[in-house]
C-alpha cells in the first residue's frame, strides 16, 4: 500500500515539473522574442537528433551481440534439420543488405535533422528533379531485390520439394490443428496413413477416420512428437476449425494449417535432443538454473526440449497449443514404436462406432492361432492327463442355446487344423455351465453344446472315430458360481487330448 502511494506521490510530482518547466520555456521566450528561442530550440533538437542517433545504433549493435546466443540461426540455435541452413544463409544474406540500408537511413535521417536545423537567413532549396539520385535510389534496390528474390526463389523450390515416387525413403505423419490442441497421427507396421473424412467426426473419433479402410487399424495418436534422426519426414498439415499454424523454430518449419485444404512440409531432422543440449551447454547463458528462484535447479541446456506450438493466432486459449517433440535414434525410435497401440484397437474396437465388430481382423485372427498353437504343444508336452486339457476361449454360444455365434468358426478351425496335423491325435470335447438354473437342465445344455462344436468338426472332414462329446453340466467348475466373474469362467468348452 505504502509502495504504491510513493508511486503516484512520484507521478504528481513528475507532472508538476514539466508543467513548470512549460511555464518557464513560455516565460523566457516572451522575454528573449519568440524567433531567438525558435533557432535556439532548432539548434539544441538538431544535436539531441545526433545524441539518439549515436546512442540508438550502439544500442541496436549491443543487443545484437548481447543476445545473440538467444536467437535462432546463431550460437547455440544453429538449425536442427537438413533444409535449415539454407534458410538461415537466406536470412542472413537478407539481413546484410536491409542492415545497409538500415544504418545509413538512420545516420541520413539524424545527420539531416542536424545540419538542415532551421538557422536565421538560411531559406531551403527546392529540388523538383535529379534523374542522377532517381536512377540511383531505384537501381540499387532493385538490382538488390532481384538478388534477394532469385535467390528465396531458389531456396523455396529446394525447400519445398515433394517425395518423389521412385521409392524415396521417407516415413509420412499427420498433424491436425484444432482449438485447443494438436491431434498427431502416425501410420501402423504397414507405414501408411488411413482414409479420413470430416463427416465422420465424432468424440471418440477425432479426425474422422474411416474405420472401413484397413490403413487405418493401426495408425496410432501419440501425445509427443518422437522422430528418428537421420530420417526423412513428410507432415500432412490440416485443421479442424480456423487457422492454426505448424510451427517447429529448431527445424525451421513453418506451414499454415488450413481447414479444408491440406498442407505438408517435408524435412529431415539432424540432431537428436540430446545432441542440442550438448551443444547448448557449451554457452553460459544455458548454464543458468531453470527456475531463477532456485539456484539448485536444472541449468537450461538440461531441461531443454524441441517444441512444435502453433503460430497463428487463433483464439484465447492459443497459448496452450505447445507439444514435445524428441528426437532420438533409431534404435529409441523402434523401441517406442513397440509401444504404442493402435488408436482402432484402444479407443474403437468392440464399440457402437465400430463397423467391424461383429467379424475379426487379420491381425486378431492370426494372434489367436499362435495363442491356439502354443497350448496345443504345451499340452502336448505334458504328462498328467488334466494338463492336456485345452480351453476354448473364442467359443461362445448364443444366450441359453447350443447354436454356435458366427466368431467361434475361426477357434474351431484352428481344432481342425491341429487335428489335421496330427492325425493319431483323438480328443474329447467338454461342455461345462455355472450353477444357474436347475442341474438337468445345465447337464442338458452343456452336452448339446459339446455336440455342436463335435458337429462342426465332423462337418469339416474330421473323422467321428477321432471324437468324442460330452456335457458336464455344473459339476467341474473352475472357479466360484458366487460372483458374475467367476460364474464367466465356468461356463466354458474345452477339450482334452486322449491320444496323440
Amino acid at each position: 500500500m505504502s509502495t504504491g502511494l510513493i508511486i503516484i506521490g512520484c507521478l504528481i510530482l513528475i507532472v508538476i515539473v514539466v508543467v513548470q518547466i512549460g511555464k518557464v520555456t513560455e516565460l523566457a521566450a516572451k522575454i528573449r522574442g519568440e524567433e531567438e528561442v525558435q533557432l535556439e530550440s532548432n539548434r539544441r533538437n538538431g544535436l539531441l537528433m545526433l545524441v539518439f542517433m549515436v546512442v540508438f545504433l550502439v544500442y541496436c549493435v549491443w543487443s545484437a551481440m548481447h543476445y545473440k546466443n538467444w536467437m535462432l540461426g546463431y550460437g547455440p540455435h544453429e538449425a536442427a534439420s537438413a533444409h535449415g541452413g539454407v534458410l538461415d544463409s537466406l536470412f542472413n544474406v537478407t539481413l546484410f543488405f536491409t542492415g545497409i540500408v538500415f544504418i545509413i537511413t538512420h545516420i541520413a535521417l539524424f545527420w539531416f535533422a542536424y545540419k538542415y536545423h532551421g538557422r536565421k537567413g538560411v531559406i531551403s532549396t527546392f529540388i523538383p528533379h535529379d534523374n542522377k539520385l532517381e536512377i540511383i535510389w531505384t537501381a540499387v534496390p532493385a538490382v538488390v531485390m532481384c538478388f534477394l528474390v532469385i535467390r528465396g526463389l531458389v531456396a523455396w523450390n529446394e525447400v519445398m520439394g515433394d517425395v518423389s515416387d521412385s521409392g524415396e525413403d521417407y516415413m509420412e505423419i499427420e498433424a491436425t490443428g484444432s482449438q485447443f490442441l494438436w491431434y498427431l497421427r502416425y501410420p501402423g507396421p504397414d507405414g501408411k496413413l488411413g482414409a479420413r473424412d470430416y463427416k465422420m467426426i465424432t468424440g471418440k473419433n477425432p479426425l474422422g477416420q474411416d474405420w472401413t479402410d484397413d490403413k487405418n487399424l493401426d495408425d496410432f495418436q501419440p501425445n509427443d512428437i518422437v522422430l528418428p534422426v537421420g530420417k526423412k519426414i513428410r507432415v500432412r498439415i490440416t485443421a479442424r476449425d480456423v487457422l492454426h499454424n505448424f510451427f517447429l523454430p529448431h527445424f525451421r518449419v513453418k506451414m499454415d494449417a488450413v481447414p479444408g485444404m491440406p498442407t505438408y512440409f517435408v524435412f529431415t531432422p539432424i540432431k537428436t535432443t540430446e545432441e542440442y543440449r550438448q551443444e547448448l551447454r557449451k554457452y553460459p547463458e544455458y548454464q543458468q538454473p531453470t527456475d531463477p528462484k532456485d539456484p539448485t535447479s536444472e541449468p537450461l541446456w538440461k531441461t531443454f526440449n524441441y517444441e512444435l506450438a502453433c503460430a497463428e493466432l487463433c483464439g484465447k486459449g492459443h497459448f496452450s497449443m505447445r507439444k514435445l517433440v524428441r528426437i532420438v535414434s533409431e534404435d529409441e525410435y523402434n523401441a517406442w514404436l513397440k509401444e504404442q497401440q493402435s488408436y482402432y484397437m484402444s479407443s474403437i474396437r468392440g464399440s457402437d462406432e465400430d463397423p467391424r465388430k461383429d467379424e475379426l481382423l487379420g491381425i486378431e485372427i492370426e494372434q489367436r492361432k499362435q495363442d491356439f498353437n502354443l497350448a496345443v504343444e504345451k499340452a502336448l508336452a505334458a504328462e498328467k492327463a488334466d494338463e492336456k486339457i485345452i480351453r476354448l476361449n473364442y467359443v461362445t454360444f448364443e444366450t441359453g442355446s447350443a447354436n454356435l455365434t458366427a466368431l467361434s468358426k475361426y477357434e474351431l478351425d484352428n481344432i481342425v487344423a491341429t487335428l489335421n496335423k496330427f492325425p493319431n491325435m483323438t480328443i474329447e470335447v467338454a461342455g461345462h455351465t455355472d450353477n444357474e438354473g436347475e442341474d438337468a437342465a445345465n447337464l442338458f445344455l452343456s452336452d448339446n453344446r459339446a455336440k455342436a462344436v463335435y458337429n462342426y468338426l465332423t462337418g469339416k472332414g474330421i473323422l467321428q472315430s477321432r471324437l468324442t462329446a460330452k456335457g458336464y453340466g455344473e459339476n467341474r467348475p473352475i472357479d466360484t458360481n458366487d460372483t458374475e466373474e467367476g460364474r464367466a469362467k465356468n461356463r466354458r468348452t474345452e477339450f482334452q487330448i486322449l491320444t496323440q
